[in-house]
């Protein structure tokens, strides 16, 4: 009630104040700047205000502060943050100014001391002042000093401190970056990028959007890159200060100087070397032919495409391939093949394996290519006809022509989490359809040992995207049955992802090794060209003709290709 009476009080004093600044706003539209400052100490301060906007109250109103950040303009916010002077008022608000004119905005900066009218309201639900009916400049003030704010946050730390001048820890980590090029956001995290099932459900804020100071789409230039084009995860930042907001459910910050960006992730040019029959699995995400499909929607797309896929390819020099997401047609892999060959050395060629042209009624399939140099077929291609798979497994047996290595691999593509049904295989803490996967991963286990007993082997090969992560119930299924997930028993923690999701890292693309061959790998990488860049490189999207982009491995799926090395010093059964 007394900031209600003050409020009353104040609207008293200032009544013919605010019908001269109301005339004054209509005469000069683009100045509505006033130079009366008088009865300052009357004004209500940023915290009352607000008080008054969560309590519905629109009636014009008297306040006073410093501004802390400005961003003029529709390619900005569209407004500034006010806050008091005072320390002991905790709480800062968006003054959204759309009909200010450039004069203006040139005495509004950090500093600048105002006393302004205008009415309480919301925006994304949350109190803010709008409708500026004149804006008084009262001189210079100091900028209210940043609070401090660290990361995991409380939840009462957050709502205290919105629309507050915060500063950020120097230790942070970028662990997303998905809408980069889109709203020229990052997501940070205090420490490490953090991991999926490795993030503490507490309860408290572990990531927080770094913003750009406005909420436009596409923003061009993209913010936060460095001089290679590309802001990956894993990068540092540090010197980050701003504005505390919460807007589009999202925690964020918009800064106020330029974050200090440090390279701490940089591109690998080359997976590691790794010694003996080199087994690559690769999500190449949607490489279709037929165009306007899943895939490239036009020529230039797919050329794109090719190149970023192709000199993915080539770097990692497998022998044999594990191919995921391909049109499910005989023509895309033909094609496929083909062109990759063209880039190669005749002794470095492909090779496709016979077998059914499509596999399953999914747009997309999966499929071995070998090196014929390298590997001897000794199977057609074998498709799982089970019905838990939407998209079958290929099964083939090889020899390998330096030691007489026999063995049996499996393309695998298990069902994705999206398209989550209503009702039943939903999401329970693993994403939706793991019931479905956990059964392909039963049906995958029977199909791989048929396959062995009719090849007369006991090394076998389980690779590509099961679309679920370290410790789920599908891979912890197929380790249960003697299979070894090279992946974690090669990598330390910090490089086990293939994928990241939401600002999480986690493994999706595997390489599993029977009990009988895992002794025998000599090596396993994840090459990160994919899961770290940020999508706009991609083929399809606005950044693929960008610095460093075109015709490079970075951005040439979503998925991180995985890889392994199997011994040549010694023949296997």
């Amino acid at each position: 009630m007394q900031g209600r009476q003050r409020n009353a009080s104040a609207r008293r004093w200032f009544w013919p104040a605010v019908v001269l600044g109301s005339l004054l706003a209509f005469l000069v539209f683009d100045r509505p700047l006033a130079a009366d400052c008088d009865g300052l100490e009357a004004a209500l301060p940023v915290s009352e205000a607000l008080a008054l906007a969560e309590a519905g109250d629109t009636e014009i109103v008297w306040v006073q502060g410093v501004v802390t950040a400005a961003f003029p303009g529709r390619q900005g916010l569209n407004g500034f943050f006010l806050q008091s002077d005072d320390d002991t008022d905790a709480r800062g608000s968006f003054v959204y100014a759309p009909d200010l004119g450039p004069t203006d905005w040139q005495r509004i900066e950090p500093g600048s001391h105002l006393l302004l009218a205008a009415r309480p309201g919301t925006w994304q639900g949350r109190p803010q002042l709008q409708r500026l009916q004149s804006v008084s400049h009262c001189g210079a003030a100091p900028v209210p000093s940043p609070a401090p704010l660290g990361l995991p946050a409380d939840a009462e730390d957050l709502e205290r401190l919105h629309g507050r001048l915060v500063a950020l820890p120097d230790d942070l980590v970028v662990t997303g970056n998905y809408q980069l090029g889109r709203f020229g956001s990052l997501k940070l995290s205090a420490g490490e990028r953090l991991f999926r099932h490795r993030t503490p459900d507490d309860g408290r804020l572990h990531r927080l959007l770094l913003d750009d100071g406005s909420y436009a789409r596409n923003p061009d230039p993209v913010p936060y890159l460095n001089d290679h084009g590309t802001r990956r995860v894993g990068d540092r930042v540090s010197a980050v200060t701003g504005v505390l907001v919460k807007a589009f459910d999202d925690w964020r910050l918009h800064p106020v100087s330029q974050p200090q960006f440090s390279d701490a992730n940089p591109r690998p040019a080359e997976p590691d070397s790794l010694p003996g029959l080199r087994v690559a699995a690769f999500n190449v995400e949607n490489y279709f032919v037929s165009l306007g499909r899943r895939g490239a929607t036009d020529q230039d797309e797919l050329q794109r495409q090719r190149d970023k896929l192709f000199a993915a390819l080539e770097a990692q020099d497998a022998h044999l391939l594990a191919l995921v997401e391909v049109e499910n047609s005989r023509a895309a892999l033909e094609d496929l093949v083909e062109r990759l060959n063209a880039r190669l050395p005749e002794e470095r060629h492909y090779a496709l394996l016979e077998g059914p042209a499509r596999r399953g009624d999914d747009a997309i399939k999966v499929a071995l290519i070998y090196r014929p140099t390298e590997l001897e077929p000794l199977s057609e291609a074998e498709t799982d006809l089970h019905p838990a798979h939407n998209r079958p497994p290929v099964f083939a047996a090889f020899r390998d022509r330096e030691t007489d290595r026999r063995f049996v691999a499996a393309a695998v593509h298990f069902k994705a989490k999206v398209g989550c049904p209503a009702q039943g295989d939903v999401d329970r803490g693993q994403g939706c359809w793991n019931r479905l996967r956990t059964e392909q991963a039963e049906a995958l286990l029977e199909a791989a040992a048929d396959a062995a007993r009719r090849h007369n082997t006991e090394q076998v090969l389980l690779a590509g995207d099961f679309n679920s992560y370290a410790g789920e119930d599908p891979i912890r299924r197929l380790q249960q049955d003697g299979f070894v997930d090279l992946v974690a028993s090669h990598l330390p923690p910090e490089r086990r992802y293939s994928y990241v999701f939401r600002g999480e890292s986690g493994t999706l693309d595997y390489i599993f090794a029977s009990d009988a061959l895992a002794d025998a790998i000599t090596g396993v990488d994840i090459w990160h060209i994919n899961a770290d860049e940020p999508v706009f490189l991609a083929f399809d999207q606005p950044g693929a003709d960008t610095l460093g982009s075109r015709g490079q491995p970075w951005r040439s799926s979503d998925h991180d290709p995985v890889l392994i090395g199997i011994r040549r010093d010694q023949a296997g059964d």
